[in-house]
C-alpha cells in the first residue's frame, strides 16, 4: 500500500521494471494479471491498445523489440499517464516470439497469476480480453487460446489467403501438439497461468514465425489444461504485416515436424513410455522411404521409358504402412490428451 502511494512508484517501474512486483489496485477475481504486449514499429497503434485495456490489469508490460520508429517514446508518454505500463527493451531484434518470451519470463518472476498476451497493431479486441482471462482465474484451465475461427465473420474478415494457411497449419499443429480441440493455432490472443510459466522454458521457445505453435507442443509435454475460446477477428485497423505466407508454411510444416518428433520422443519415451511412439517413429520412416522410392519411380520412368513395376509396389507398401501406422500413433495420442482439453 505504501508502494502504490509513493511519488517513487513510476520512477521505479520505468527505470527497473523487472526487480519489483507492485499489483495494482483492482485485481480480477483476487488474482494478479498483467498484460504482456510485444512491440515492433507499432508507433501509429500502441497508444490506442495501451488506452484500451481494462482497470482490472494489475500491469502492461511493453516489449519494445528494437523499434526503428517512434514506438519507444510513444510507449513513454503512455507511460507518464498510466503507471502500470512497464517498458522493456530488447537491445537486438529477437522477433514476436521473442518479445513474448521476455513478458513471460517478467511475469513469471514477478508473481503474476495471469499472463494475458496481447499483440501492439490493435488487432485484438479488448472486449475479448475477460473471456481468456475467466478460465485461467478460476483454475479452469492453464492456457486460454483465442479461436476467431468460431466467429460467423470468419470467413468475410480474414484475408483468404491467411485463412486457408490458418486452416492447413493448424490442421498440423493438432497432429504435433496433441490438442486437437485448438483450431487457430496462429492467433497469439492467449491467457496462460502461473502454473504454466513456470512449467515452459522460455529460452528454449521459437522465437519467430511459428511461435504460438511451439507453445503448445511445450505445454503438451508439460500436461498442461489447454481451452479453446471465442474472439472476434479484427483486420483492417491500420496494422502492418510483411508475412510471406507461402514461404512461412513451408518454413513451419518443418518445424512442426521438429516439434513432433521431440514431443513424442520427450512425452513418451523419456517421461511417460508409451508404444504410440514406436507406431509413430516407424510410420515416419516408412513415409520417408515411400517418398524418396517416389522420387526413384519417376526418375526411372523418365529414364526408360516404362514404369518400375517393383518400384511401384514397394512405394506403395511404405505408404499404405506409414499411414496406417500414423493412424495408430494419432488415436493413441488424442486418448492420451483428453483429460487435457
Amino acid at each position: 500500500a505504501a508502494w502504490r502511494d509513493s511519488p517513487l512508484k513510476e520512477f521505479y517501474l520505468s527505470v527497473k521494471p523487472a526487480s519489483l512486483s507492485i499489483p495494482g489496485d483492482c485485481m480480477y477475481k483476487e488474482k494478479i494479471v498483467a498484460v504482456v504486449i510485444p512491440a515492433y514499429n507499432e508507433e501509429t497503434q500502441i497508444q490506442q491498445v495501451l488506452a484500451s485495456l481494462p482497470s482490472y490489469i494489475d500491469h502492461i508490460v511493453v516489449i519494445d523489440d528494437k523499434s526503428a520508429d517512434g514506438t519507444v517514446g510513444k510507449v513513454r508518454e503512455a507511460q507518464r499517464a498510466d503507471p502500470r505500463i512497464i517498458l522493456l527493451l530488447h537491445e537486438e531484434n529477437q522477433g514476436c516470439g521473442g518479445a513474448k518470451c521476455t513478458g513471460y519470463k517478467w511475469a513469471r518472476d514477478n508473481n503474476v497469476d495471469v499472463a494475458i498476451a496481447v499483440d501492439g497493431d490493435g488487432q485484438m479486441d479488448p472486449e475479448d480480453m475477460e473471456r481468456l482471462c475467466a478460465p485461467v482465474a478460476a483454475d479452469e484451465t492453464d492456457y486460454a487460446k483465442g479461436n476467431r475461427l468460431f466467429h460467423a465473420d470468419a470467413c468475410s474478415v480474414i484475408p483468404k489467403f491467411r485463412f486457408v494457411g490458418n486452416f492447413i497449419s493448424s490442421f498440423l499443429t493438432k497432429i504435433a501438439s496433441g490438442y486437437w480441440s485448438i483450431t487457430d493455432c496462429q492467433t497469439g490472443y492467449t491467457a496462460i497461468s502461473k502454473r504454466a510459466l513456470h512449467a515452459v522454458d522460455w529460452d528454449c521457445m521459437f522465437k519467430r514465425y511459428g511461435y504460438p505453435n511451439d507453445i503448445l507442443v511445450r505445454l503438451n509435454v508439460a500436461d498442461m489444461r489447454v481451452r479453446a475460446v471465442p474472439i472476434r477477428p479484427v483486420y483492417g485497423v491500420g496494422e502492418k504485416s510483411s508475412m510471406k505466407v507461402m514461404r512461412v508454411m513451408f518454413s513451419l510444416s518443418l518445424l512442426l515436424l521438429r516439434l513432433y518428433v521431440w514431443r513424442l520422443w520427450k512425452k513418451y519415451f523419456i517421461k511417460d513410455p508409451h508404444p504410440l511412439v514406436l507406431f509413430a517413429y516407424f510410420s515416419l520412416a516408412q513415409l520417408a522411404l515411400g517418398g524418396l522410392l517416389l522420387v526413384r519411380f519417376f526418375w526411372l520412368w523418365a529414364q526408360t521409358g516404362h514404369a518400375p513395376e517393383l518400384t511401384l509396389v514397394l512405394m506403395l507398401f511404405c505408404f499404405s504402412m506409414g499411414f496406417q501406422g500414423m493412424f495408430f500413433s494419432i488415436w493413441f495420442d488424442m486418448e492420451r490428451n483428453k483429460h487435457l482439453q
